[in-house]
């Protein structure tokens, strides 16, 4: 068996009535080493030793699937596709904006993460030019009920003649051979994927939150989607379907927000409060038209931290009470976490270089409350500011949400 998954043969093996229940006793042997290689061995006496490999290669992978799929013990896997898989919330997200598209084509389909969501409303095409994903991507929309809205089709992207459609989405492949291409390159190049839009009028390609926006033509939008503080992927969406020229997800709550990235709030010291915008915001480039949405401003024009006089609850940032703030000195910071309390210390670093891991063990922290300490630049000037958590109970704190897409 590859390394990577089932040759389509033995994937068919699988899929039969045999390899099924193969499939279900590896999936029943408890995740132990030991319990696995004493049921692969009992199984080795009554199927061929390639197929137990691929049933217990398939429980494993179901297993690691569970974190992106709510039906990953009904889906199969290679490994290279589950890694690349987009994962069911962001499909989903993405998905939305295909509604009322009869037709869409999934270019470079994979395991089908993007296929499954878009099945949901849409005829699709899924198209890829290895024919295992592509069979499990068909098996994969089954176990969510739209496999007879899916027709898979074999072969290179960029070659296939396709129908008339309604849009396309293609997530051109950024490994190979289970190696990252280097310098953000991918495989079709961005630039065949952003020539879709001479075809057909509405494209979307999803692509590495990394992406150089020089090479993004005019007219485009980006959005960048994050979920906690973690940013996910960046898709670029057609002049067709495009509402600004980036846009801010943060999920799983689905707030989006736009805005001109020229809108720049005079900037000013620190405040009593600290929003630390999420990274969707800071790589779209709205940190300042979030300032100026929540009443706030930078406290250097360089750097993503935005202070406020008030406390407001936004999903595009995170909130925190400024306890202190002080220049930053190791002296003076020691001594007012020790007036604060503060033992338990997460620190923050933006625009200003420093060992982290150095830094907190000299600063030694005692105290019985959790803080966080920012290190930052105001004014152009080294700064730290020592701050905690206000919980649910901030004060009367007015929400900003969702800003929702117009098309």
């Amino acid at each position: 068996m590859p390394d990577d998954g089932p040759a389509l043969a033995q994937f068919e093996d699988l899929l039969a009535p045999a390899g099924q229940r193969l499939l279900a006793e590896a999936s029943a042997v408890p995740d132990d080493p030991a319990a696995r290689l004493a049921a692969g061995t009992r199984l080795r006496g009554s199927y061929p030793a390639d197929l137990v490999a691929a049933a217990f290669g398939q429980a494993e992978l179901r297993r690691r699937a569970r974190g992106k799929f709510t039906r990953a013990d009904q889906m199969y896997f290679t490994r290279a596709g589950l890694e690349q898989a987009t994962g069911e919330q962001f499909a989903r997200h993405r998905a939305a904006r295909f509604g009322g598209c009869g037709s869409v084509a999934d270019l470079c389909t994979g395991i089908g993460g993007d296929l499954i969501a878009l099945a949901a409303g849409s005829d699709v095409l899924a198209v890829d030019r290895d024919e295992v994903p592509l069979a499990m991507a068909v098996r994969n929309a089954a176990a969510y009920g739209a496999a007879g809205r899916v027709s898979p089709l074999p072969g290179d992207v960029t070659q296939v003649r396709l129908p008339p459609l309604d849009a396309v989405f293609i997530d051109p492949a950024r490994r190979t051979a289970g190696r990252r291409l280097a310098g953000g390159a991918s495989e079709p190049p961005l630039a065949w994927c952003l020539g879709l839009a001479g075809r057909w009028q509405r494209v979307a390609v999803k692509f590495a939150p990394g992406i150089d926006l020089a090479a993004v033509p005019a007219g485009w939008e980006t959005e960048f989607v994050a979920t906690g503080r973690e940013l996910k992927e960046a898709v670029l969406w057609s002049p067709a379907w495009a509402t600004a020229p980036t846009r801010a997800t943060v999920l799983p709550a689905g707030a989006q927000f736009t805005g001109d990235p020229a809108d720049r709030p005079t900037p000013g010291p620190p405040g009593p409060w600290l929003l630390d915008p999420s990274p969707a915001i800071t790589r779209a480039g709205l940190v300042g038209p979030l300032a100026r949405r929540l009443g706030g401003w930078q406290i250097d024009p360089s750097i993503a931290f935005l202070a406020a006089d008030e406390p407001v609850r936004t999903p595009f940032a995170r909130l925190l009470r400024v306890e202190e703030s002080l220049p930053w000195r190791l002296e003076l910071i020691t001594a007012a976490l020790a007036r604060h309390d503060i033992g338990p210390l997460d620190i923050r670093r933006r625009g200003l270089a420093g060992d982290v891991p150095g830094i907190h063990r000299r600063l030694r922290p005692r105290g019985s409350r959790r803080g966080t300490l920012v290190m930052t630049r105001a004014d152009g000037k080294p700064w730290a500011l020592v701050c905690t958590d206000p919980g649910e109970d901030p004060g009367d704190t007015p929400a900003i949400g969702h800003i929702k897409p117009r098309g």
